[in-house]
């Protein structure tokens, strides 16, 4: 019962923001849930306050003291987005001038965003702006590729993703360390 409710709406925020009724079929991804414990992870890079699911905070918080140990600062960008965010997020960004096709390759739909799940991070280095594809050409890449899976982390978006969002090397997820 609860997962039609939630599906409902879904589709309601779907259609209301003009995500076409095949959009889950289409973009590959799976559906992302909330999680029920979010803890403070202390401020991005902007000082704006964030969210993470317990588990992930500490692999976070192991993986960015053993970078800085390494000589390789990282930053947070973003974490927890709730599925209302990740909807504003959209409506702002149409707003602005931005196609809806535009946004959803770069933007999963509400419900589909692994940062709904409490454990996604979008995360910079120095002397490179966030979120730009340019950041697989830092120190701190390298790092995350040699270094994450050894703290939970994998990212989720590489070159040639079958899914409909583009490349982010910026965007690792917590799935737990091996």
């Amino acid at each position: 019962m609860q997962d039609t409710v939630f599906q409902n709406q879904l589709s309601q925020l779907h259609a209301a923001l003009g995500i076409d009724p095949d959009y889950a079929q289409r973009c590959g991804l799976p559906l992302q849930p909330e999680p029920t414990e979010l803890v403070d992870a202390g401020p991005d890079m902007f000082g704006r306050p964030q969210l993470l699911a317990p588990k992930a905070l500490k692999a976070w918080q192991a993986m960015q003291e053993q970078a800085r140990i390494d000589g390789v600062a990282l930053y947070l960008v973003s974490a927890f987005r709730s599925i209302d965010y990740q909807a504003d997020l959209i409506r702002r960004k149409m707003q602005a001038g931005r196609t809806l096709e535009d946004i959803l390759s770069v933007n999963a739909a509400p419900g589909f965003s692994e940062h709904h799940t409490g454990r996604a991070l979008d995360i910079a280095t120095d002397g490179e702006p966030p979120l730009e594809a340019s950041f697989e050409n830092t120190a701190a890449f390298t790092w995350l590729c040699e270094h994450a899976e050894n703290f939970g982390f994998v990212l989720s978006y590489p070159r040639g993703c079958p899914v409909a969002i583009s490349y982010e090397p910026w965007h690792w997820c917590f799935k737990q360390v091996i």
